[in-house]
C-alpha cells in the first residue's frame, strides 16, 4: 500500500508541476461558464432552473471534452516512458507492473476530478447565484450527479488510455489510436446508430435493441444517465418521451461504466505484465 501511494502521489505531483494541467482547468472553467451563462440566458423567468439547463449543456461538453482529455493524459503513461528509458529504471525498485499502473490511473485520475470540480463547480455556483429561485432552489442533485459521473467518464478514457499504452510500442501509434478511438465512441458510433435507424424504413429494430445498442456506447450511457436524471433534464434535452420500458435504471448505467473503467484496466495489467522491456 505504501509503494502504491508514493506511485500516486508521483504521478499527481508531476501533473501538478506541468502547466498543460492547470490550462486544461482554466479551459475547463471557461467553456463551462461560456456553456453555462449562454444555456440559461433564454430561460427568462420561466420555471425551469437555470442549473437544468446548464447540466444539460455540460453533458455535452463532457462528452467531447472529458474523454480526449483522459486519452491524452493515458495515451503515453506507459510507452513514453519506456522510450525514455525511465520506465525501466522504475521497475528496478520494488514495485509490482499492477502497482505501476494502478498508480499511475488514480494519480491521473486524481488530476481529472480537480479539473472537473474546480471547471464545472465554478460554473454551478456562479449560474445559481445569479439565476432565479436563489442558490438552494435550484437542480443540486442533478448537477451533483453530473459531476460524479464526468469524474466516471473520464476515469473510463484512463482505462482505455493505458490499454493503448501497454499494448504499442510507439507514441506515435499511442496518440494515433487514442483519436482513433475518441472518434469512434464520440462521434463515429452514434453517427452509424442514426444511420442505422434511418434505413430502418420499415421498423425492423425494435426500440430494446436500440437502448442495448446505446448502452454498448459508454458516452451514451453518460448521457442517458445525466439526461433523464430529473423532469427538466429530460424535458431540456428532448429525452422526455423516451419511453418508462425503454429507460435503464441509474444502477444498471453505474453498473456498466463502472464495467467500462474495471475491464480495459484489468486487460491493461495483464498486458503490461506480459510486455518486454
Amino acid at each position: 500500500m505504501n509503494r502504491l501511494w508514493t506511485l500516486i502521489t508521483k504521478e499527481a505531483r508531476d501533473g501538478l508541476r506541468n502547466r498543460w494541467v492547470v490550462m486544461i482547468t482554466l479551459v475547463m472553467t471557461g467553456l463551462a461558464l461560456i456553456l453555462s451563462f449562454l444555456g440559461s440566458a433564454p430561460t427568462g423567468t420561466t420555471s425551469v432552473s437555470p442549473l437544468a439547463v446548464t447540466v444539460v449543456s455540460l453533458s455535452s461538453l463532457s462528452i467531447f471534452f472529458i474523454p480526449l482529455i483522459a486519452l491524452l493524459l493515458a495515451y503515453d503513461s506507459v510507452v513514453g516512458e519506456a522510450e525514455r528509458g525511465t520506465l525501466t529504471l522504475l521497475l528496478t525498485h520494488p514495485v509490482s507492473r499492477t502497482e505501476v499502473i494502478l498508480g499511475k490511473f488514480i494519480g491521473h485520475l486524481f488530476l481529472l476530478a480537480i479539473a472537473i470540480v474546480i471547471g464545472y463547480g465554478v460554473a454551478g455556483v456562479t449560474i445559481s447565484f445569479t439565476g432565479e429561485g436563489g442558490f438552494a432552489g435550484q437542480e443540486w442533485d442533478s448537477f451533483l450527479r453530473l459531476l460524479l459521473s464526468s469524474i466516471l467518464l473520464g476515469a473510463i478514457f484512463l482505462s482505455i488510455g493505458y490499454v493503448i499504452s501497454t499494448w504499442v510500442s510507439e507514441r506515435g501509434m499511442a496518440a494515433a489510436l487514442a483519436i482513433g478511438i475518441w472518434l469512434l465512441f464520440v462521434l463515429l458510433y452514434d453517427m452509424g446508430l442514426l444511420a442505422l435507424l434511418a434505413a430502418d424504413g420499415e421498423g425492423a429494430l425494435s426500440g430494446g435493441l436500440v437502448k442495448w445498442l446505446m448502452l454498448a456506447n459508454p458516452t451514451d450511457s453518460y448521457r442517458m444517465f445525466n439526461l433523464t436524471s430529473s423532469n427538466a433534464t429530460a424535458l431540456l434535452s428532448g429525452m422526455a418521451g423516451l419511453s418508462v420500458e425503454h429507460r435503464a435504471s441509474d444502477t444498471s448505467l453505474i453498473l456498466i461504466m463502472l464495467s467500462w473503467v474495471v475491464a480495459p484496466l484489468v486487460i491493461a495489467c495483464m498486458i503490461f505484465r506480459k510486455r518486454q522491456l
